[in-house]
């Protein structure tokens, strides 16, 4: 579901706003319709632990379109939803994701360090979250740090397939990955599913760059601090679409809005769509 938005006309938005610009920017706006997908990254994450079924659920409440996870492997071979390559900060853990087995992840509470409301949420299974999600609402799926597990590209498939969610009439699947090469793979893998890849230098962003990456991919998914008019022009006239991270601002919010970039992933689905005021 793409959301709509007014955005004005006769005003140009900033990252860096004086105050007084800020309070003027702050008053109601009328200008041309724009849409955009609102992505809650690591679910709603600024309200509840990421990356857990209870900030999945909240960005479901939040009418968010897609949730964004981080999916990695323990030691065993499962498939886990969690950031970080250690459990060291979003549970009471420590340890490399990959030195743990599912059942030891599975003893950790990932919740408390966000609020003791939150006590007792566990790292979830990536096949807990597509079973739980799909169908309800879209689902963008990062491999984090693939390098670091050999096949994890063909175990996501598998995932999917087993679903029939690597096909395009089925619900909205994304992947994505800082690393390119993973992404090429998975392309080749699920030619039906589309594919992005994540940016953070503006070496990335050139003409020459968005070319070779529009060879496999349909998401060109920069850093907002990146982004430019330029940018989103070159990125659409290669037919792909972009959604920029890590929005926690309204002012990044309206320069993304005033961008028109085509999805914007925070951590506060309720700054996008405005169903929530």
């Amino acid at each position: 579901m793409n959301k709509k938005f007014l955005v004005g006309t006769g005003i140009a938005f900033s990252l860096l706003l004086s105050p007084f610009s800020q309070a003027f920017a702050e008053e109601p706006t009328t200008g041309e319709e724009k849409q955009v997908e609102n992505i809650a990254h690591r679910g709603a994450a600024a309200y509840a632990p990421e990356n857990t079924i209870a900030s999945y659920d909240l960005a479901v409440d939040m009418k968010a379109d897609y949730i964004e996870i981080d999916v990695q492997r323990s030691k065993d071979g499962e498939l886990v939803v969690i950031h970080d390559t250690s459990v060291d900060r979003t549970t009471d853990g420590s340890g490399k994701v990959g030195d743990l087995t599912l059942e030891q992840m599975k003893s950790l509470d990932a919740g408390s360090w966000k609020g003791e409301e939150f006590a007792g949420e566990k790292i979830p299974t990536f096949d807990q979250v597509l079973d739980r999600y799909h169908g309800k609402v879209g689902i963008l799926i990062e491999l984090k740090s693939p390098e670091l597990y050999p096949g994890i590209e063909e175990q996501v498939a598998e995932a999917l397939k087993e679903r029939q969610l690597d096909k395009p009439q089925n619900e909205k699947i994304i992947l994505q990955s800082f690393n390119f090469d993973s992404m090429k793979k998975m392309d080749q893998l699920l030619p039906k599913v589309p594919v992005g890849v994540l940016a953070w230098s503006q070496s990335q962003s050139t003409p020459e760059a968005l070319k070779e990456i529009s060879t496999y991919a349909e998401w060109f998914n920069p850093s907002y601090g990146i982004v430019t008019e330029q940018v989103v022009k070159d990125v659409h006239s290669l037919d792909m679409q972009i959604g920029s991270w890590t929005v926690r601002s309204h002012e990044a919010a309206n320069f993304l809005f005033d961008m028109d970039v085509d999805a914007i992933i925070t951590d506060y689905p309720d700054y996008i769509d405005p169903r929530n005021e």
